[in-house]
């Protein structure tokens, strides 16, 4: 699983540029899918054929990163936000661009640091002028955060956690499945962090009985934390409320039943701002019964997302457990 970890969070893929993570998942699902197929806006749909009800998977395939807007005629880049950024997060932290150029970014000279916001920040990419630096990155051209990945023993250290995890989740699921007990379309979809825009338009044309979204969630773990009853290592959280949803009572059982019936150890999760795929699959044509599998993760949207690996693991099994178990 670190392996593999490993390998996603380091594909290149911000909102509206997932070829590349698209690519790469689809090597991986290859032998073990009875289709894969790529909708018009870029959603990869993996199917395994199956008896009952339309059960939809899905993860997100992008990550947040920013968009060069401006270049000033020093040659330090002007940018904008794609998906959750805070300025706080950027200070002193690498940014990497797809066609391997690295910069820096940095910030004006404020006099309260509380009053920092994107606008009196820059990238550094080492140019002298406007011209030199629009030779090397273009106007609307996305940068991520510089790749890094660390093994903490049951924890894990990346970027892009939020959502590679949840990929490799289904990755894994399309891997272990053997005899399952619904038609299954694994849904790897795209610009989640910008408006859970695929999870629409791929629930659309699936038009599914059923829908779980695998993605991560905050936690109440650390000092002083925001009070939220999720942890680090007690197990994958089976969502109840997030922004964007309450999740339906028929699938919230279904998940709490597999999990006990394999006495897979799980917590409860409600998320008081944020939401996942879920929300916009939910709200899909005349409505789709959903829920959501959260991997529990600390400081979520930061260069250095961490999760713990039973927990991804145990999340593995449970979605198992649903899909071929029997009440």
């Amino acid at each position: 699983m670190k392996v593999l970890l490993e390998e996603l969070t380091k594909v290149f893929g911000p909102s509206g540029n997932e070829d590349r993570i698209r690519a790469k998942i689809i090597d991986e699902i290859r032998p073990y899918a009875d289709s894969i197929t790529v909708d018009k806006l870029g959603n990869l749909i993996a199917t395994k054929t199956g008896p009952g009800e339309k059960l939809m998977l899905a993860a997100h395939m992008d990550e947040i990163g920013v968009i060069v807007t401006n270049a000033d005629e020093k040659g330090f880049l002007r940018f904008s936000n794609v998906g959750g950024v805070s300025p706080f997060t950027l200070i002193g932290q690498r940014v990497f661009f797809a066609n391997g150029i690295t910069g820096v970014f940095g910030m004006e000279k404020i006099d309260d640091i509380k009053d920092l916001k994107l606008n009196k920040m820059f990238i550094d990419i080492g140019a002298k002028s406007k011209e030199k630096a629009l030779e090397k990155i273009n106007i609307g051209e996305m940068g991520v955060y510089n790749r890094q990945f660390s093994d903490a023993g049951d924890h894990i250290i990346s970027n892009s956690l939020d959502d590679r995890a949840g990929c490799a989740v289904l990755i894994k699921v399309l891997k272990e499945l053997k005899a399952p007990n619904y038609n299954i379309f694994v849904v790897f979809t795209v610009q989640e962090e910008v408006g859970l825009r695929g999870a629409k338009t791929s629930a659309y044309g699936l038009e599914p009985d059923l829908a779980i979204a695998v993605d991560v969630t905050d936690t109440g773990d650390t000092p002083e934390a925001s009070e939220m009853a999720v942890e680090l290592g007690k197990g994958p959280a089976i969502k109840i409320k997030d922004s964007s949803v309450i999740c339906h009572p028929k699938v919230k059982k279904a998940l709490i039943d597999a999990a006990e019936r394999r006495n897979i150890p799980f917590q409860l999760e409600v998320l008081e701002k944020g939401g996942t795929d879920t929300g916009s699959i939910h709200l899909t044509r005349s409505g789709v019964p959903s829920g959501a599998l959260s991997i529990p993760t600390r400081y979520i949207h930061t260069p250095t997302e961490m999760a713990n690996l039973n927990d991804i693991e145990q999340g593995i099994q449970l979605l198992i457990e649903l899909i071929e178990g029997r009440e």
